[in-house]
Formats: C-alpha cells, structure tokens, sequence
C-alpha cells in the first residue's frame, strides 16, 4: 500500500491531539469519582486492608495495560482493542467476527453507561450550590455542554480532559503532600500540640484485617470498575501525531499512577480516619476535616465534580471512537461514518448522548428498574473486555515475533507467564462474584448484558451483514498511523 500524507489520514480523523494531551487523557482515565467516593465501599468492608484489595486489583491494570501498550506501539488502530480482537482470531473469521463486535460494543455499551450515570451525578453535585434547580436540568446542561466540546474538534476534547485531569492530578498530589505532613506529625496543629494518629488507626479498631481475608478478595473485585479509563489513551493514539511515542510513554508510567495516586491516597485514608466510624462514608471529606483544612466538603465537592465531568467527556470520546471504529468493518451502521469537516464522527457522538439522555430520563422515571439494570450490569461489562484483551495479547504475541519482530518495541513482561496470571485473576473475579452477594446480581445481569450482545450477533450474521473484511489479515504494514493499520 502507498503511503498517504499525515494530512488525509487513511481514517479521516485528525491527528490534533499532543503529547501533553496524551499523558493527561491517561492520567486522568485513572482517577475518577469511583477513586473519591466509592473507595468507602472497600475500605468498609476490608478495614485498612483495603490498601491490599486497591493493590491487587492495580496489578491486574498495570498488567492490562502493559498488553495494550504493547499492540498499540506495534499496531496503532482506530479502535484498538476491537481491531487487536478480530485479528487475535483472524485463522478462524467467524471467532474473528465475533470477537471484534463482541469487543467493540461491550465497550461502547460501557461508556454510554458511563455518560448516564455521571451526567446524573454531575447533577447532584451541582445541587449542592443550586439546590433552587431542579437536577434535570442541571444534567441537560452538563451534558449538552460536553457534548458540543466533542462535536468541535478532537484537540478540544483533548483541551477539556487535560485541564479536568490536571485539575484531579493536583488535587490527590496536594492531599498526598498534606495527609504525609500530618501522619508523621509535621503538621501545624500537630506542632501546636494537637497529636497526630501516626500510623495508629491500622491496629487499633480490630486489626489491619479485622474481618478476614474474603472481605479483601471481595474489595478486590468492587474496586475494579475504578481503574476502568486508562486503556482510553490507546483508542486516543488514532488521533495524535506519534502514536507510538505517546502510548509507551503513557502506559508504561502507569504504574506509578496506580501506586501513588490509589494505594497511597487510600493509605493515608485509613491512616487519618478510622475505619469503621461514620465519617469513612465521605473518606477524602473527612481527611481533610481531620486535619484542620476549612471548607473541606466544598473543596472536595468541586473536586469530584471536576472528576465527574471528566469521566463524561472521556465518555463520550470513547464511545463516539468506538462505533466509528465498529462502522468501518460493518459491525454498525454505515450511516454513522459521516465526518465533520474537523475530522469528528458526528453521527457516533450524537447516538452515544442520545442513548445517554433517554438513561438521565430513565433514572428519573425508574431509578430502581431500567436505571438500576444499567448501573449493576456495566461494571462486569468492564471485566469483560479486559478479558478479551488478554487474550487477543497471548494471541498477537505469537504472530508479531513470527512475522514482525522488529515492531515490539514495547514488551509485555515475563511473556506469556504474566499474561497467564492476569487472564486467570480476572476470570478469579468474575468466579468470586458469583460467591459474594452484593456481586452476584452485577455478574447476572452482565451476563444478561452478553447475551443480548451474542443475540445481536446472530441476528447480523443470518441477514448477511458481516464485513467482507472479516478474511484473514496479516501483519504485513508498517506501525506508521499514516497507514490503515490492519490491512487484510
């Protein structure tokens, strides 16, 4: 194939988005509201071990995302996973097939969830300064804003994301600075005479474990929708100027990110609020309160906002990328395509809200029905589609050392051994789920999720809408984002 010009890229997307754009739409993927609020949950039940549930469920991330550095480096796609997916099968087209639409639509079924239940939540925590609107409307705004922040441009949602990340990033940098000073005592009050509980509220209420070790394993598994977003930089590097560059660049620092921002942040929870008084139920609220900081629960207020709205901008990024993606192998309408003359898949952004303004509706009309399904349904969803990304990696391995060696530029670690231990602990949790009550109906109603799914397939199969491009491709193109990345 011929090269074509970095101006006309073979995709029609534009390649706006900077380095700077990339480090932050990964750094920010990682903390989320779930980080903020939804950490109580875990540190509930685990007690101070919570810090080990958050540890194991960031090694299986940091393991994933490795994976995906990997391919992206080797093969960048628009799409990524969804197109690593059909060609992980590629000697046997109709478990390409499937995989690819199985692949590319959990995952946009994931972050129009997403754009729905953070649309709902930015809402709620808009009424805490405007208790005189009603919610609806503070979500129409939220939403219809973000919305035309995607329809003008890629680098405009890279602009929006790279300051509501920075804005995140500074914010647990800051807290992890403070709570420091105050657990060793080198804050002013503790200076003052005030005594600092040191390192104390890990024994002192039960132990470090006080209800055993399954609370762990279970905290485990809640935990892990809180690391979903990180893998949205590899669907970003479709849209930058050195994709190779930005995705090695950002995924092998997520480590780090996982380390200091998760483990550390919770440590110095557990380490300044008692596990199990009442103030546990706002954790970074109560820290702060704890030591001394006025106006606490307004600071933390605008800060899960900032979260909030940041998990709904990159929502509606991904979701738009992915069915833009699904469109160009026929596994979604053709119809959806259509570009604006900025390189944008209007038509896929537009589906993405519409779907998420009929769940804004739905959790208004049936909070404990429809709205509730979605909710507990998205979340296994997730797990999923990491799975499917361990595998495609085993798979892909294998090929490019045969065929094209020279493109592992990035490695995945102690290959296929590590590969091996993160496909089994996330079949470990969606096993466990099935044992934990509170998980169980979250794992029945993903499966119910993938049924629909395998459903939809079957029905595009029997009308004959499979892609011709479902034949065997092979790795005979060169990493260049100029190119069309999978040519079959």
């Amino acid at each position: 194939m011929h090269p074509q010009k970095d101006s006309q890229p073979a995709s029609g997307l534009q390649h706006s988005l900077k380095q700077r754009h990339m480090t932050m739409i990964a750094l920010g993927g990682v903390i989320g509201a779930g980080l903020f609020v939804g950490s109580s949950v875990v540190i509930k039940a685990a007690g101070p071990a919570a810090i080990i549930s958050f540890m194991l469920t960031g090694a299986l991330v940091v393991l994933v995302m490795r994976m995906l550095g990997e391919m992206a480096v080797a093969m960048p796609a628009v799409g990524s996973f969804y197109e690593y997916a059909r060609l992980a099968f590629s000697d046997r087209p109709t478990c390409s097939a499937l995989a690819g639409f199985l692949t590319g639509w959990m995952y946009w079924y994931f972050w129009v969830i997403v754009v729905a239940v953070e649309t709902v939540a930015g809402a709620q925590l808009l009424s805490y300064w405007l208790p005189s609107v009603p919610q609806w409307m503070l979500g129409l705004g939220l939403i219809v804003v973000l919305t035309l922040t995607n329809l003008v441009s890629v680098k405009s949602f890279g602009e929006f994301e790279f300051w509501f990340a920075s804005i995140k990033v500074a914010a647990i940098m800051v807290f992890l600075f403070l709570g420091a000073l105050y657990v060793l005592g080198l804050w002013p009050s503790t200076s003052a005479g005030v005594a600092s509980p040191g390192f104390t509220h890990f024994f002192a209420h039960g132990g470090f474990a006080p209800n055993g070790i399954v609370p762990i394993l279970t905290g485990a598994v809640a935990a892990t929708g809180f690391y979903f977003g990180a893998e949205i930089v590899t669907i970003a590097a479709a849209e930058t100027a050195q994709p190779e560059k930005a995705v090695a660049k950002a995924t092998s620092s997520v480590i780090t990110r996982v380390l200091v921002f998760y483990v550390g942040s919770i440590f110095l929870v557990v380490a300044i609020v008692p596990w199990n008084s009442v103030a546990i139920g706002t954790p970074y609220v109560s820290a702060l309160a704890a030591m001394g900081i006025p106006g606490a629960a307004q600071l933390m207020n605008a800060i899960v906002l900032t979260a909030v709205l940041s998990a709904l901008n990159s929502g509606l990024y991904a979701s738009s990328r992915m069915l833009f993606a699904l469109t160009k192998r026929g596994d979604a309408p053709k119809a959806l395509t259509k570009l604006s003359r900025n390189g944008v898949p209007v038509r896929a952004i537009l589906v993405g809200t519409l779907f998420g303004y009929a769940s804004v509706v739905m959790s208004y009309l049936s909070p404990d029905r429809v709205f509730q399904f979605l909710v507990d349904s998205y979340g296994t969803v997730a797990i999923f589609v990491y799975l499917l990304i361990a595998v495609s990696q085993l798979r892909l391995r294998r090929r490019l050392e045969r065929e094209a060696p020279e493109r592992l530029r990035v490695r995945m670690w102690c290959y296929p051994y590590l590969t091996y231990v993160a496909i089994f602990g996330m079949l470990s949790i969606v096993v466990a789920m099935a044992f934990i009550p509170e998980q169980r109906q979250p794992l029945l109603l993903g499966i119910a999720s993938l049924g629909v799914l395998l459903l939809a397939y079957g029905v595009r199969a029997l009308l004959g809408r499979r892609s011709t491009l479902v034949s065997t491709p092979n790795l005979n193109v060169r990493a260049n984002h100029s190119h069309p990345p999978l040519a079959p």
